[in-house]
């Protein structure tokens, strides 16, 4: 239990630089809804070689910045599509969970990225693409959606899969507020998990990591306000940014 503790109290050094991955994490969840930690967790795994001990502490804390952040903006959220994906989703992030499905991690790791540097491409130059509504797109769309949920079951890599869909059908202004109650809804199953399994949630470590999330979190809210002020085809670009640096990230670990 709290194996984190032994360097957090003799290695200042390591201290810092997770203090400072939980500040990037946050600032990049809160300012573009999703990637937080699969932008911080490579950072903090240089640090920390055991995801087992980080996941409960980003969980925990994904649960909290959902709760605070749409809790006063409950008019900001599509609660018809959120609905929607949710019937695609469910399943799926269940069976990932349980790990009823055995996929190669490698192997599953590499499609998806592969699926969100095309999108990310398209979203980059503002092509018409980005915003298609043909049965096949929507066929296609739920067939993203399985997947993310899937992934998100088994590892961090759904977001980044779910997120270029609903990019497409959720309004800019409603984007951010929808992915987070969707989060919400998908870590908490994630958390019960490790309840059930008797994992450590590292709550010790919340009494000093969450107010370095706290302080992310509102630097990226100021982000976040800004980004809505850009029109529709900026706005994509800079949700495209983000995941061509998450792609390009998460690829230079498998190739």
């Amino acid at each position: 239990m709290d194996q984190l503790l032994p360097w957090a109290t003799t290695n200042i050094w390591a201290t810092i630089g997770i203090f400072l991955c939980f500040v990037f994490s946050a600032f990049v969840r809160s300012g573009l809804g999703f990637g937080g930690a699969a932008l911080g967790l490579p950072f903090m795994l240089l640090i920390v070689d055991s995801p087992v001990e980080l996941l409960p502490i980003i969980s925990i804390q994904m649960l909290l910045a959902a709760i605070y952040t749409t809790g006063w903006q409950l008019h900001q959220i599509d609660w018809q599509y959120l609905l929607k994906s949710l019937k695609i989703l469910f399943i799926p992030k269940v069976i990932g969970v349980m790990g009823l499905i055995l996929i190669s991690p490698n192997i599953m790791a590499l499609i998806i990225y592969s699926i969100i540097l095309v999108y990310a491409i398209i979203y980059i130059r503002g092509t018409p693409a980005a915003t298609t509504q043909s049965k096949t797109s929507k066929a296609w769309d739920a067939l993203l959606l399985i997947l993310g949920g899937y992934a998100s079951g088994v590892s961090l890599v759904g977001a980044p899969l779910i997120v270029p869909i609903f990019t497409k059908n959720v309004a800019k202004e409603q984007l951010r507020n929808t992915l987070f109650v969707l989060w919400f809804i998908l870590v908490f199953i994630k958390l019960s998990a490790f309840i059930i399994t008797d994992t450590d949630l590292q709550l010790i470590h919340q009494f000093w990591l969450l107010p370095a999330a706290m302080i992310g979190h509102f630097i990226g809210m100021q982000f976040h306000h800004l980004l809505q002020q850009q029109d529709d085809i900026q706005f994509k670009r800079y949700i495209g940014i983000g995941l061509l640096i998450v792609t390009l990230i998460g690829l230079s670990k498998y190739l």
